[in-house]
């Protein structure tokens, strides 16, 4: 068991962001067998839990740990929790203005122009989302690795549970609306696999970005944090809640942040 814990940081990145990226694959291949359209009470319940995972995730696995490595280094716990949480914030919105996409359901993009096709910034949307949670994941992990502590390992993968319950009903909620735009089961799975393919990779630049500072990780870790919580307020709740009765997005948002809390505290 021992030697598990000293297995390299980046290791423990690519087995807890793997997980949660497989997590999306297997939700994209439900592209294969349901041939229906989703009900839209049902998607915004999957959007709504995915929101609620989210903030819960953001407050337990990622704003209060950072206050107490901050503490336990000297600092005011308040200093990069806000600091690192309005740096995220910020540049999930510059990404928001800058990086074309379009979200299900509407007609104009966001973004710089573009000459990309629908169903690419389609993806896109949906890449913006898996950014930060890739991030999260990874840092987590990064952490239990240079840790070597049991504990912390448990709040990962709480975390990796967490986020990637969520990312079943996202690689769906991909795949499926692609389908719905004319395009084949295959070439829709593809798109859905690829818009979670970011997450490993915004894992292992979010470990490579803290190396062996330690000082910089209650920052990275509130960062994750702020690009999260930005995420859920400009997309998911509002999203969720865009059907005409919106009970089925609020009670999502409750699930999600019931299950992630108790995941974290229970194996945090």
């Amino acid at each position: 068991m021992n030697s598990f814990y000293e297995l390299s940081p980046l290791i423990f990145v690519l087995i807890g962001t793997g997980f949660t990226f497989l997590i999306t694959v297997l939700g994209a291949s439900t592209v294969f067998f349901i041939k229906d359209d989703v009900k839209a009470s049902t998607q915004n319940s999957f959007l709504g839990f995915a929101a609620g995972v989210m903030i819960a995730a953001s407050v337990w696995s990622l704003l209060l740990p950072a206050i107490e490595m901050a503490e336990e280094q000297g600092l005011p716990g308040w200093l990069p929790a806000g600091g690192g949480f309005i740096f995220g914030g910020l540049f999930l919105f510059l990404l928001d203005k800058t990086l074309p996409h379009l979200h299900m359901g509407m007609e104009k993009p966001e973004g710089v122009a573009s000459s990309l096709k629908r169903t690419t910034m389609l993806v896109l949307a949906v890449t913006l989302h898996n950014i930060p949670e890739g991030m999260a994941v990874g840092l987590a992990f990064g952490m239990a690795g240079k840790a070597g502590a049991g504990a912390g390992l448990a709040s990962a993968i709480a975390l990796a549970i967490g986020i990637g319950l969520q990312n079943f009903p996202e690689g769906a909620a991909i795949s499926l609306p692609l389908k719905k735009e004319g395009l084949s089961s295959k070439r829709a799975f593809t798109y859905g696999v690829l818009s979670g393919f970011v997450e490993p990779i915004a894992g292992i630049i979010g470990v490579l970005l803290v190396g062996g500072i330690v000082s910089i990780m209650p920052w990275m870790l509130s960062f994750s944090a702020g690009a999260m919580i930005y995420v859920v307020a400009e997309e998911l709740i509002p999203e969720a809640n865009s059907d005409e009765h919106s009970h089925a997005g609020t009670l999502g948002v409750m699930m999600g942040f019931l299950v992630m809390m108790i995941l974290d505290v229970a194996l945090g």
